[in-house]
């Protein structure tokens, strides 16, 4: 197994469904300041016409996870599946792995006193089959899935699509899949020039080389 999630971000609207679902279904702390998940919102002007583009955005839950590294007491980890997650009876505050995370995707729990981050609900799997941000959202932007399962949608999503990751030269290999957007506007607006765009027959071998070697410290 190896669990990964594709953002369909052309589609969000921003209605906070998936943050809503996520502080539910996790007993996140309430507050801007406490996200597992969130929408990152980012404003310009092209030709004089003012637009949004709206990210979603959460733990990458990389294959080569920069936090897990750092961590001195090996309370951030990797669990099956190549889920990063926190201890809490380990975490002592350090806030090493805030730092080395390039995403900005943790924060500090005051009611664990510990780090806590985006699970991709791994408490759920078994019985859903999902996360509750998918199972929430409105105008289907997230699909949760195995990459190593083809029959899977999240698989057969990116078979049709072209994709893009966030910061992907920092070499973290995330797990965060940007559909780019079928609206070429919206695309170029929101797109860096600077990005790689991929498909699956060419991501693929790189990704499962990387698993291979990593998911040796993917504890069940």
């Amino acid at each position: 197994m190896n669990y990964a999630m594709a953002l369909n971000y052309q589609n969000c609207i921003n209605c906070k469904a998936c943050e809503t679902a996520c502080k539910e279904e996790n007993g996140v702390q309430l507050g801007a300041d406490k996200q597992r998940i969130w929408v990152g919102i980012n404003e310009g002007v092209i030709f004089g016409k003012p637009y949004i583009n709206l990210y979603p955005s959460q733990c990458n839950h990389c294959i080569d996870a920069p936090c897990v590294g750092v961590c001195p007491t090996f309370a951030s980890h990797y669990v099956d599946g190549g889920i990063v997650k926190v201890d809490p009876s380990k975490c002592i505050l350090c806030k090493g792995c805030m730092e080395a995370c390039p995403y900005d995707a943790r924060f500090v729990d005051d009611t664990m006193v510990s780090v806590d981050k985006c699970t991709f609900c791994d408490h759920r799997i078994d019985e859903y089959g999902t996360t509750a941000c998918q199972a929430t959202c409105p105008t289907k932007v997230r699909m949760f899935g195995d990459l190593d399962d083809e029959e899977c949608d999240l698989v057969k999503l990116l078979k049709t699509k072209k994709f893009f990751f966030q910061k992907e030269d920092l070499d973290t290999l995330p797990k965060l899949f940007y559909i780019v957007p079928e609206d070429e506007v919206y695309a170029r607006q929101s797109i860096s020039r600077n990005t790689t765009i991929h498909t699956w027959d060419e991501f693929k071998e790189k990704y499962d080389a990387a698993k291979d070697k990593r998911s040796k410290e993917w504890k069940k």
